[in-house]
């Protein structure tokens, strides 16, 4: 298979399991699965694993690039992410009132001498990654059978 161009991404069956999935970008090719548990191979990360890992990489290069802009001395920034499903009623922040609706918790540490202000900046910083705006706006999906 040729590389796609970039900015694209083309998702094949992998052809050995299941549900095992071939991901391939410009530059860079791996695989996705599902866990045993549900019946793959857990040849790769979950579409949630994915997910997660798209907003948590977006974020730390987000506060990386901010960082260095303004001179903070942020040494590292850990992401830890968690995806779930509530009920909507347990949402106090939330528009959708029935039913359930996903929830994505998001923890971030950071390293470096940092004040309480920095800090605060900071996090204000990790919403304004592409991927959160994405995830946090809405999004429309064009599907077509080619």
């Amino acid at each position: 298979m040729t590389q796609p161009e970039p900015g694209t991404v083309v998702v094949t069956d992998a052809g050995g399991g299941r549900y095992t999935q071939r991901i391939t970008t410009a530059a860079h090719e791996f695989a996705a699965d599902e866990p045993q548990s549900v019946g793959g191979d857990d040849a790769g990360p979950t579409p949630y694993d994915l997910l997660l890992a798209s907003l948590g990489s977006c974020t730390a290069m987000t506060l990386r690039m901010y960082a260095d802009r303004k001179g903070i001395p942020l040494v590292r920034t850990t992401v830890r992410l968690r995806h779930d499903r509530i009920h909507a009623r347990d949402c106090e922040r939330c528009e959708t009132e029935v039913g359930m609706l996903s929830r994505i918790t998001r923890e971030i540490s950071f390293e470096g001498d940092l004040d309480d202000e920095q800090r605060a900046k900071l996090l204000e910083i990790a919403d304004k990654c592409p991927v959160h705006r994405t995830l946090t706006h809405e999004i429309a999906i064009d599907t077509r059978v080619v």
